[in-house]
């Protein structure tokens, strides 16, 4: 199962597009981000230089919380598994165990 399952052609073209992505599209082409992790490149720019500096440390400050709390969910769903053995949890808190590592 899992990458074993995917063709060879659809592995390389997985990598070919993620290439793409990192060589022509999400990096920052001005050499000169306005902050760690600015990937703008001139299409993508949604009104935020049009914002206050305030606006802006706002929704960083915003975007880095949840990026923690994703982080301590994932955490939490792996600690379920380790301790039940049960990857998943919805499933388990209804009664209905899916039998996955038995």
């Amino acid at each position: 199962a899992g990458l074993s399952d995917i063709p060879p052609a659809g592995i390389a073209q997985i990598v070919a597009f993620i290439g793409f992505l990192e060589l022509f599209v999400m990096k920052d082409v001005k050499g000169n981000g306005e902050f760690p992790g600015d990937f703008r490149n001139g299409y993508i720019d949604f009104g935020w230089d049009d914002q206050t500096d305030e606006w802006k440390a706002q929704k960083r400050a915003v975007e880095l919380n949840n990026g923690r709390a994703a982080q301590m969910g994932i955490l939490g769903l792996m600690m379920h598994e380790v301790m039940t053995g049960e990857p998943y949890v919805v499933n388990a808190l209804f009664g209905y165990p899916s039998g996955f590592n038995q």
